[in-house]
């Protein structure tokens, strides 16, 4: 059986799809950093584990902060994959951008509900800020991904040339 392999030409739709990807890319990287390493620390997940009641909040709260921030530096460099989306269309990428922001969007479900209110505590709504940004943007990004591509059958809103 003869396979064929259909050539794709870009839509008026592709560029501003790899645009709007990789301007969310750039907020959704500051917002994961500044969350990571300005909002979250020590001393904040410390005060959130004696609201949950562990024994010994302050070594918890290091391995707990250890383990934070290695999942955000991994949605950091996920997020700054995204950037590529400015000259490449591959598929790979497309997943790989799909998969970094479905994932991301999950984190106010992930996150205990705690570390919230502790944030809120400690900065405000300044704080919540960064996350509410790049999780709720994960969520948009990934059903304008999605949408695109129910509507044209293909990755980058390309079609069949």
């Amino acid at each position: 059986m003869n396979k064929t392999k259909h050539q794709l030409k870009d839509s008026t739709t592709t560029r501003k799809l790899q645009n709007t990807i990789v301007l969310c890319s750039i907020i959704f990287t500051i917002g994961t950093t500044i969350h990571n390493f300005v909002i979250i620390n020590p001393p904040l997940i410390e005060t959130m584990m004696q609201m949950a009641g562990v024994t010994d909040p302050s070594v918890e709260a290091l391995e707990f902060t250890f383990g934070f921030r290695i999942v955000g530096c991994l949605y950091i460099i996920g997020n700054t994959l995204g950037v590529l989306a400015l000259n490449s269309r591959s598929r790979i990428l497309w997943w790989i951008i799909l998969l970094v922001n479905i994932t991301q969007a999950t984190g106010p479900i992930m996150i205990p509900s705690s570390m919230w209110t502790v944030v809120n505590d400690v900065y405000g709504v300044l704080g919540i800020l960064p996350s509410a940004i790049t999780d709720g943007g994960a969520i948009i990004l990934s059903l304008v991904m999605i949408l695109s591509m129910a509507k044209y059958r293909t990755t980058w809103a390309q079609r069949p040339s």
